[in-house]
C-alpha cells in the first residue's frame, strides 16, 4: 500500500477508534480490533482455519446489541476506507500531471492525449471539425436494491472534501487543529447515522438521489472537463479567446421513466422526475448567475456595453420598470453587471413560475447571456468574457432547463398491446382506441 494511502487509512481509522471509544467504551474498540485482526490474521494462513474458528468463536460470544455495534463500525470503516482509496486516486492524478505544462501531452488514457493522436492521423483542421462534432452520452440509471442513504452519501462526500483541504492547503498549526476536529465531527456522524434505509426507496427517492449527484459533482464537473480540454488545445490562448470545445455532454436518464417490469413508474411519476430535475438545475443556474453577476464589476467607462446589452437591459425595463430602477440603483455605470443580475432575477421568477419575467425556454436564457458575454469581447474584455461567464454558458448548454433527457423504458408486453389495439382500430375504420389501455404508454 502507498504510503499516502496508508497514513489516510490510519488517520480516519484512529478517529473512528476514538469516535467508538467515546459512544461504547474501550471494550466495544476492543471488540472491533480483536475481530479485525483475526481477520487479517486468516486472510494470511493460506488455507489453515485457526483464525477463522477463533473469529467465530468471538462473535458467537456477542451479544445481539454488540453484535450489531460491531457490525456497524466495520460498516463505518469500510466506507473511510473506500473514501482514502478514491482520494489517492485523484491524489495519483494531479501528482501526474504536476509536472507537465498545459501543451504537454498527458497520460494515454485522457481526452488530450486522444486528440493529440487525432490531430496526427487527419491533421489539425480535421481534428478540429471532429472535437466541435464530438458527443458523449452517459445514462443515468437506478438501483432500487441500493440501501445506503443519501445522508450516509453526504456525510462521506463532507469528510472527503476535509481530506483533499487538508493535503492541498498543507495545513498546519490552528487550521489543522481546527480540520481534525471537523473530521472527528464528520466521521461520529457517519456513526451515528443509520446506515440503512427503512423501506424500498420510491422512484421520486431515486431521482432524488440522482440529484444529489447532480448538484454535488456533475453540474461542476463537465464544464470543468470542457475547460481542462481547451486548455490543452488552446495553450496559453485558453480563457482569452473563443473556446474550441464546444459542450459535448448530453447526459439521460432512466430513473423515473423505465417502466420495463416496474409498475410504480407511472406517467405521472415521469411526470414529476422531470419537474425536479428543472427544479434543480434551475436552482443550480440561479446561484451561478448571483455569483458571476456579483463579481462583474467591469465598469461603462473601462468596458463599455454593445447596443445589444444595451436594448436587452431596455427590453427588462418595459417588463418590471421597479425591478430595473433596483438593479440600477445597486449597480450603477456596472451595465454588464446588471445584466447578469437581471439573468438571476429572472431565473428566480421561472422558478416561481411568474410572468412575465420568466424564462419560456433554455434558449431564451442562453441568448441572454451570449449577449452579454460578446458585449464583453466588443470591450475587450477576453477574459471576463470566456471565464466563468463561459463556464455558465457551457451548462446552459449542456443541461438546457431539463437537465437530462428522460429514456422512457416500456415492458415489450405493452408495445405488442398498444400495436394490435391501432392495428384494431384501423381495421374498424379508425374508431378511437380504449384509453385504458393507451394510457400506459
Amino acid at each position: 500500500m502507498p504510503e499516502p494511502l496508508r497514513a489516510d487509512v490510519r488517520l480516519l481509522g484512529e478517529m473512528l477508534g476514538t469516535v467508538l471509544r467515546e459512544w461504547g467504551g474501550q471494550d466495544l474498540l476492543d471488540d472491533v480490533e480483536r475481530l479485525r485482526a483475526l481477520t487479517i490474521q486468516a486472510a494470511s494462513e493460506n488455507g489453515t482455519s485457526t483464525s477463522i474458528e477463533q473469529a467465530e468463536e468471538l462473535i458467537a460470544g456477542f451479544s445481539p446489541q454488540r453484535a450489531e455495534d460491531v457490525a456497524k463500525a466495520f460498516t463505518a470503516y469500510f466506507h473511510l476506507v473506500n473514501l482514502a482509496e478514491e482520494n489517492h486516486r485523484v491524489r495519483v492524478l494531479r501528482q501526474r500531471e504536476a509536472g507537465l505544462s498545459p501543451t504537454e501531452a498527458r497520460a494515454e488514457d485522457s481526452l488530450p492525449a486522444a486528440y493529440a493522436q487525432l490531430v496526427s492521423e487527419v491533421g489539425p483542421g480535421e481534428a478540429a471539425r471532429r472535437l466541435k462534432a464530438l458527443e458523449f452520452r452517459p445514462v443515468l440509471t437506478a438501483h432500487p436494491t441500493e440501501a445506503r442513504r443519501r445522508a450516509v452519501a453526504a456525510c462521506i462526500r463532507r469528510i472527503t472534501v476535509l481530506m483533499e483541504r487538508r493535503e492541498l492547503e498543507q495545513l498546519g498549526g490552528v487550521a489543522l487543529a481546527d480540520n481534525t476536529r471537523r473530521l472527528l465531527s464528520e466521521v461520529d456522524e457517519l456513526w451515528r447515522t443509520a446506515p440503512l434505509r427503512t423501506s424500498k426507496p420510491s422512484p421520486l427517492d431515486e431521482v432524488r438521489t440522482a440529484m444529489g449527484v447532480f448538484d454535488e459533482t456533475l453540474f461542476t464537473a463537465f464544464p470543468q472537463v470542457y475547460r481542462r480540454l481547451d486548455g490543452w488545445v488552446n495553450g496559453d490562448r485558453a480563457g482569452a479567446e473563443p473556446p474550441a470545445v464546444e459542450p459535448f455532454v448530453k447526459l439521460g436518464s432512466w430513473i423515473g421513466a423505465d417502466r420495463d417490469g416496474n409498475p410504480n413508474v407511472t406517467a405521472d411519476i415521469t411526470r414529476e422526475a422531470a419537474a425536479i430535475a428543472n427544479e434543480h438545475v434551475l436552482h443550480a443556474y440561479q446561484n451561478v448567475a448571483v455569483r458571476i453577476g456579483r463579481a462583474t464589476t467591469v465598469d461603462a467607462a473601462t468596458t463599455p456595453p454593445s447596443d445589444a446589452l444595451v436594448a436587452q437591459l431596455a427590453r427588462f425595463r418595459e417588463l418590471d420598470p421597479a425591478l430595473a430602477d433596483e438593479v440600477e440603483a445597486r449597480s450603477p455605470d456596472e451595465p454588464h453587471r446588471q445584466a447578469i443580475l437581471v439573468v438571476a432575477r429572472r431565473l428566480a421568477a421561472t422558478l416561481a413560475d411568474e410572468s412575465p419575467l420568466a424564462y419560456g425556454t433554455a434558449d431564451e436564457l442562453l441568448a441572454e447571456l451570449v449577449t452579454v458575454q460578446e458585449s464583453l469581447v466588443a470591450a475587450g474584455a477576453y477574459r471576463v468574457a470566456y471565464g466563468d461567464l463561459q463556464d455558465f454558458v457551457w451548462q446552459v448548454r449542456t443541461f438546457g432547463f431539463h437537465l437530462a433527457e428522460l429514456e422512457v423504458r416500456q415492458h415489450s408486453q405493452v408495445h405488442r398491446e398498444t400495436l394490435a389495439e391501432i392495428e384494431k382500430v384501423l381495421a374498424d375504420g379508425g374508431r378511437t382506441p380504449r384509453a385504458a389501455s393507451t394510457s400506459r404508454c
